[in-house]
């Protein structure tokens, strides 16, 4: 896995991926290359993150955290000088939770996506989340890039 230049830090990530203000999730990338990406957050400790309910941060939770990590991962792969292509979680099979809520645990988030399949429209990721060397979630995640522009497409078909 490559380290980035320089660390991307949560408002590099906020400059490649559509989520902004405390839906950007994601602290830092600390590595990828060009079938993986590592990220570490720390937002799931804030009482202010969106996706907290009254009780707390729910595990499932874990899944936008893996797909903002793949969005990223995206961005990071578009060739230079071109916007990265949108990308909508399709489905997500697979999914272990190893806990109940995310919120307690006082480790960073652990964030690693692979991608182990693909084409020019849609990609296959295998994700783990993890603190503290503990598993908290995996599963695998399907990814369909320019999902508007195939719906919007006559018999959904691109032109």
């Amino acid at each position: 896995m490559n380290r980035p230049a320089a660390p991307l830090d949560r408002a590099a990530i906020a400059r490649r991926i559509p989520h902004q203000g405390t839906m950007c999730l994601l602290a830092g990338v600390d590595a990828w290359d060009a079938d993986t990406i590592r990220c570490h957050a720390t937002s799931h400790r804030d009482a202010g993150n969106p996706l907290r309910e009254a009780w707390g941060l729910p595990a499932t939770s874990a899944i936008e955290y893996a797909a903002q990590a793949m969005a990223v991962h995206g961005a990071l792969l578009a060739p230079s000088g071109e916007a990265p292509r949108a990308g909508y979680l399709a489905s997500v099979r697979g999914v272990e939770i190893g806990v109940e809520r995310l919120d307690t645990l006082a480790a960073d988030l652990d964030i690693r996506a692979e991608r182990i399949a693909g084409n020019d429209n849609q990609i296959l990721y295998a994700f783990t989340v993890a603190a503290a060397g503990r598993m908290l979630v995996s599963g695998r995640a399907a990814v369909i890039l320019d999902a508007g522009v195939l719906a919007g497409a006559p018999n959904g078909s691109q032109s």
